[in-house]
């Protein structure tokens, strides 16, 4: 049976509950154990799917095709555990799934009620697919007194209770803020939330203190008095330099051996922490700089890319290179000089994304990286403009398009309304509902022998992680084809293109997938590191 580690947060959300969990999860890993993370989201919505990526960030796509939170891939960057469709839920899929079930008369005409039936699905959700790790870290989101994250609260107090203290633990992050005109740290934020959280049943058995700064010991030891916490289990979480840095950070101040002794086990052997001693090395070793601009439709919001900007960095650090990201809004291209803006670049990136607006400033950075051979990567959005512009430039076809954007006389980006899934196949149609109904999670591409995206990945099938609903358009091919655009890659019954990339060209690869899903910071995705390595050798050329 597992043992379960509740993660919850107070005073303020974006605390880093998602990176501690994480960075736990990766330092019991070091001990030698198995684990599993999961999050638990009080918002209404379904899942992620549908909502804007300025207001919560990137949608995390796993294999199995689920739409979850961005806080699923810190799980999987710090781990290399692939996280699946049992590992985020909402209030709404909770709520979806009773109100189904009372549809059906499935409760045989009792009263509904929040308890114990949402608690009861909560906990069933946290249980669930549990038996086969040592560790189920399960991160609360949002912060301690949300009324929406009431019932989630009340599902892991009764959790506790039914498997025993020895099994479950609680861990409670909060702000410790620095009140500059005062000169002084505060610890009543944290006084309050663990007030708050103690009134609704659950004492905290460690308490994770996040600052800016190094916390004195006698703020540490007024917080162990007040909040009934020994002074041995409040956790420094100081800002550090780079969000790899925080396993090691989190160890040096006792974090996983406290949390074993928890459980009632006393380890006298080291973890092994050597690829983060190394991680760490490799980020302060930097030997060259790149410069890459990402033409975004989110920019306002770095999470928005999250996996992304983490991919880039990942290649980047295992090549000892610091890449420097230009966050470049596409509607700004639209209305200015392009020069005002790329001429310094060493590379350009195209990234996922919806809708018309800023698609012609993509379309604009495309052609520029193109005719400029300068190294061009385009992810799902990122392609489908790519072959807009190869059509319209390379095959003369000024209104070629996507239907995405309405009728079109060249739609060389079609709505895809069926394909393949194992031995099964989906359809659809302009009118089925926009969550969950997209290509979504895992599926295999069968690369050109002798392609550039074949030397790059080492082999000749690949699986990656799809998140779209339009394709491209197959009929263009041949014609394309004959103007030096290579379909490197392409679905096991060549009906989808997953690839694309040109042979007059140093480097410019587009994709229908998002590789950034599964880069990891020990094992980088090999597209970004011949990417960013393209990026650096244009650098050497200026």
């Amino acid at each position: 049976m597992a043992r379960f580690i509740f993660i919850t947060g107070g005073v303020v959300s974006s605390l880093g509950k998602g990176l501690s969990s994480a960075s736990l999860g990766a330092l019991l890993q070091s001990h030698g154990y198995t684990v599993r993370l999961r999050k638990l989201d009080p918002y209404l919505n379904v899942d992620p799917g549908t909502m804007n990526p300025i207001q919560h960030g990137e949608v995390f796509v796993t294999d199995d095709g689920a739409e979850t939170d961005l806080d699923l891939g810190h799980y999987e960057r710090f781990t290399g555990v692939s996280a699946t469709k049992y590992d985020n839920i909402t209030s709404g899929r909770i709520y979806q799934n009773i109100i189904q079930k009372e549809r059906r008369g499935d409760y045989l005409g009792g009263t509904v009620q929040v308890i114990p039936h949402v608690t009861d699905a909560i906990k069933d959700f946290v249980l669930d697919h549990s038996d086969d790790v040592d560790f189920l870290l399960c991160e609360i989101g949002g912060t301690v007194g949300d009324i929406e994250a009431l019932p989630f609260f009340e599902a892991i107090r009764q959790l506790r209770n039914e498997l025993g203290h020895e099994n479950c633990i609680f861990i409670h992050l909060t702000l410790l803020p620095f009140i500059a005109a005062a000169g002084e740290l505060k610890t009543k934020p944290t006084q309050h939330s663990v007030k708050e959280l103690t009134s609704i049943g659950i004492q905290p058995d460690i308490i994770v203190l996040r600052c800016d700064r190094e916390i004195p010991e006698d703020e540490r030891k007024k917080i162990s008095s007040f909040c009934n916490v020994p002074f041995r289990r409040i956790i420094p979480a100081v800002d550090v330099k780079n969000i790899y840095d925080v396993p090691m950070n989190l160890h040096k101040n006792g974090f996983d051996f406290e949390v074993l002794k928890l459980f009632n086990i006393n380890r006298k052997t080291k973890p092994d922490l050597s690829r983060w001693i190394q991680i760490s090395k490799n980020a302060n070793s930097i030997e060259n700089n790149v410069n890459i601009t990402i033409v975004g439709k989110y920019v306002q919001l770095k999470d928005a890319y999250k996996s992304l900007d983490e991919a880039l960095y990942h290649a980047g650090l295992i090549n000892k290179i610091k890449v420097n990201i230009d966050w470049l809004d596409s509607e700004i291209l639209e209305n200015t000089h392009i020069l005002d803006h790329l001429n310094n670049t060493d590379a350009i990136l195209v990234p996922g994304g919806f809708g018309q607006r800023g698609s012609e400033g993509k379309i604009k950075a495309i052609n520029f990286a193109r005719e400029r051979k300068i190294p061009y990567l385009g992810i799902c959005f990122g392609m489908q403009m790519a072959i807009i512009e190869l059509s319209r430039s390379l095959l003369g076809l000024e209104n070629a398009s996507t239907t995405e954007f309405g009728t079109t006389e060249h739609p060389v980006v079609d709505l895809m309304t069926e394909w393949k899934k194992g031995k099964s196949v989906e359809k659809r149609d302009e009118n089925t509902d926009l969550g969950g109904t997209m290509r979504l999670g895992a599926y295999e591409a069968v690369l050109s022998e002798g392609s550039k995206v074949a030397s790059i990945y080492n082999m000749n099938k690949i699986s990656e992680r799809h998140r779209h609903r339009w394709e491209a358009n197959i009929f263009y091919k041949e014609s394309l084809e004959k103007k030096g655009v290579l379909f490197s890659g392409m679905s096991p019954d060549g009906k989808l293109p997953e690839i694309i990339e040109l042979l007059d060209h140093p480097w410019f690869v587009a994709v229908q997938f998002h590789p950034e899903l599964k880069s990891r910071p020990f094992d980088p995705h090999p597209l970004f590191v011949s990417y960013v390595l393209a990026a650096l050798e244009k650098s050497r050329l200026v």
